[in-house]
């Protein structure tokens, strides 16, 4: 079976940067099971597992555009620290979830001076060309249910 628009797909991969660090991995965790054509992972990503079969190995580098994105800096904002109330201890590197004009958005704080904070929305992959290393596990027809929703299920049923 291959790899086509409502199928789910079980990955092993290996993610690096264009300097070879290792980013994330499953090796050592179960796959990645995904449903394709319904923008579960990168679009860079699933336009390359498109149309392979358990057992094919591929090795994609993804370029910004087709992964993460680029930085917008409308993301990243200087607010006050009063906006973090009931956190007594901020740090760069910390991450909170906020309120973005499309929904919740997860921000980092990049810089603090005294009672100013910086935050970035964006992703913390953004501007990097990514490539992944994988190895194709398992191929399946999707269930209509997961189809409907437009994410795999795992064992449990959950309600939406």
């Amino acid at each position: 079976m291959i790899i086509e628009n409502g199928k789910v797909a079980s990955i092993d991969y290996t993610l690096t940067n264009d300097t070879g660090e290792t980013l994330d991995t499953s090796v050592g965790r179960e796959p990645l099971t995904y449903l394709q054509g319904h923008q579960n992972i990168i679009p860079g990503l699933e336009k390359a597992l498109e149309g392979k079969s358990a057992g094919d190995k591929i090795k994609v580098t993804v370029p910004p555009e087709e992964a993460y994105g680029t930085t917008n800096p409308a993301l990243v904002q200087v607010v006050s620290k009063d906006v973090f109330q009931g956190v007594d201890n901020i740090e760069v590197g910390m991450s909170f979830q906020a309120q973005g004009d499309g929904g919740p958005i997860i921000v980092t704080v990049t810089k603090i001076e005294e009672d100013q904070i910086t935050i970035d929305g964006n992703h913390p992959l953004s501007d990097m060309t990514l490539t992944f290393d994988v190895e194709i596990k398992d191929v399946r027809d999707a269930t209509e249910e997961e189809i409907t929703h437009g994410h795999i299920h795992g064992p449990e049923d959950h309600e939406h």
